[in-house]
């Protein structure tokens, strides 16, 4: 306590003036932060909302929390010119500004590149460039790196370190690193692949070897598929870019395909109008592609007469699809009830010759 004693009597009452002042500074810029924060800030924000500007709108929302550390640096730089035992000319508390006001801008920009989805639509709409939905995370991540390693850069310059002899050192190690990240590596290029060729994009319905549903999302390592189960997969885009990708999304159309059984005791020309009415009835039903219908009496079946039916629904939609499915299915109902043919379905004809059971003209379906 005597040591302590002693050194605080070295400090003068003028000090002491200029120490209450630098903290006095801090504590005011802290109070104008949070008065900006809720007054200033809130009003700009109200204010462009009203003018509907929502890149505006965004880029005040990615600078707002790198504004109020601002106040706090500007309150940081004022009260050391006050304070006694620091300067603010100093090359040290010059460059630590400086290096702060560099992460600031870098935070803004690194909070704005997250919602590079609009600076697209913007491009999108303003140039005519069309940028594929997939594109927009993977160029979001890829930004939001290089403002990382830019600014790590920037900083180390300031307080005067040699970058490219660090970028150099690095390179001694690169081909240990090379071999350590082959996976990193593929999957990166993998991911090009996929982007460049585009076999699908977010939101598509794709079906692979490995697995099947939305895709979600795509980074460098890796896409994302949620499958029908609300399951998320994750898989490395090296096996994803090597395997055969069904997208079931680009369908122009969805296929229906079956045979239609009829009786035997069934009379040759009701199987013809039945035939030619259900060929009529979906070349002009409304969800039915006219491309290609086809309605034909098949084959004989070891219990049934079948009526092949073969053609396609306009919508690819899995629930529109069933209910023209369904449709289809009643219409032929109401065909072959006002024709007063019956569907067949599996039987069995048993033949009694002294006592001794023959089966014949069995069906297993």
């Amino acid at each position: 306590m005597e040591i302590n004693w002693k050194l605080w009597q070295y400090i003068s009452v003028d000090n002491w003036i200029d120490i209450g002042i630098a903290i006095g500074i801090l504590l005011l810029f802290h109070i104008l932060r949070k008065a900006f924060t809720k007054y200033v800030f809130y009003f700009i924000r109200r204010l462009f909302n009203r003018d509907k500007t929502d890149l505006i709108r965004q880029i005040l929302d990615a600078y707002e929390k790198p504004i109020r550390w601002l106040f706090v640096i500007i309150g940081l730089y004022i009260a050391v010119d006050f304070f006694p035992y620091l300067s603010n000319e100093s090359d040290w508390f010059k460059n630590l500004i400086l290096a702060s006001l560099i992460i600031l801008i870098a935070w803004g920009l690194y909070n704005l590149s997250s919602t590079s989805s609009l600076l697209f639509m913007k491009l999108n709409d303003g140039v005519g460039l069309e940028v594929d939905q997939i594109l927009i995370p993977f160029f979001s991540k890829a930004l939001r790196i290089i403002i990382v390693a830019i600014t790590v850069s920037l900083v180390l310059s300031q307080f005067g370190f040699d970058v490219n002899g660090f970028v150099a050192g690095l390179g001694l190690g690169g081909l240990a690193f090379a071999l350590a990240a082959q996976e990193v590596i593929k999957n990166f290029f993998g991911g090009i692949v996929i982007i460049t060729e585009k076999p699908f994009t977010l939101g598509d319905w794709i079906k692979t070897s490995t697995v099947e549903g939305t895709v979600e999302d795509i980074n460098f390592r890796s896409t994302i598929v949620r499958t029908f189960a609300q399951a998320l997969v994750t898989v490395p885009n090296s096996t994803l870019s090597n395997e055969a990708i069904t997208n079931w999304s680009k369908m122009g159309k969805r296929q229906i395909t079956f045979n239609l059984g009829v009786e035997y005791s069934t009379p040759k020309e009701k199987l013809e109008t039945v035939v030619e009415r259900i060929n009529d009835m979906l070349v002009n039903h409304d969800g039915v592609h006219k491309e290609t219908i086809f309605v034909k009496f098949d084959k004989y079946n070891d219990s049934s007469l079948d009526i092949f039916l073969y053609f396609f629904t306009i919508t690819t939609e899995w629930e529109k699809f069933l209910n023209v499915k369904q449709d289809v299915n009643f219409r032929i109902m109401e065909i072959l009830d006002e024709e007063g043919v019956s569907i067949a379905f599996p039987s069995r004809t048993i033949y009694m010759d002294n006592g001794n059971a023959t089966i014949t003209n069995e069906k297993e379906e």
